[in-house]
């Protein structure tokens, strides 16, 4: 039966982008597999793993069979999913590392990419929940300064690459409620906030209807 693979990496049980990703969670109807990564990651891509794709099964070393099945439960996870909850807040203006490593580890050529006839999750929907201390849209100080979304639209959503058919929503100004200074923000937080929670009940609805 397939199933909504949901991938957390907040290193924080109360984060917001965590938040978000339940109100979709609680709107969606149907068997669930969660990943979370920032209790339990999945290493990072090694020379062994790395060199496993390339070898004969029987020829692998025993670094490699281990590197190599590691890759094959990640990987068998992420094709037997029909569509997909991403939870990748911004740590230092990109994405936490663990979430990188859980890439690296299931985008691989002939597997998840780089096939003849594309992707084989290629149009399934996804959603990416990235919440973020400031703001970084157009106007802002730190606009051009996002360098999560437009890395995971390209990663997840390319047809080279994951081929997902990608949505984002980016609860924003979280540090508003906590840091002095942006106190004056915290309206603008609640609001982007409030949105966020409303338009992942919408796209939990939009996807159970697609597939």
């Amino acid at each position: 039966m397939s199933y909504l693979l949901h991938i957390d990496s907040s290193s924080l049980d109360s984060s917001v982008s965590r938040k978000v990703a339940q109100t979709f969670r609680d709107s969606w109807q149907g068997p669930v597999v969660h990943r979370d990564l920032g209790a339990a990651p999945v290493p990072h891509l090694s020379a062994a793993g790395i060199a496993a794709r390339g070898a004969d099964q029987a020829a692998r070393t025993p670094e490699q069979a281990a590197a190599a099945a590691i890759q094959e439960e990640l990987i068998g996870e992420f094709l037997g999913a029909s569509a997909y909850v991403f939870t990748v807040p911004m740590y230092n203006y990109s994405m936490p590392s663990v979430f990188k490593a859980w890439l690296d580890q299931v985008m691989t050529v002939g597997a998840t990419m780089a096939l003849p006839d594309g992707p084989p999750a290629a149009g399934r929907p996804a959603l990416v929940v990235s919440a973020r201390g400031g703001g970084y849209g157009p106007g802002t100080p730190n606009h051009g300064m996002d360098h999560v979304i437009p890395t995971l639209e390209t990663v997840l959503g390319h047809q080279q690459t994951l081929g997902l058919d990608v949505s984002v929503l980016t609860p924003e100004l979280t540090l508003a409620p906590v840091v002095p200074y942006m106190s004056e923000l915290v309206p603008l937080h609640e609001a982007s906030l409030a949105d966020s929670h409303e338009q992942a009940r919408k796209l939990a609805e939009t996807f159970q209807a697609a597939l």
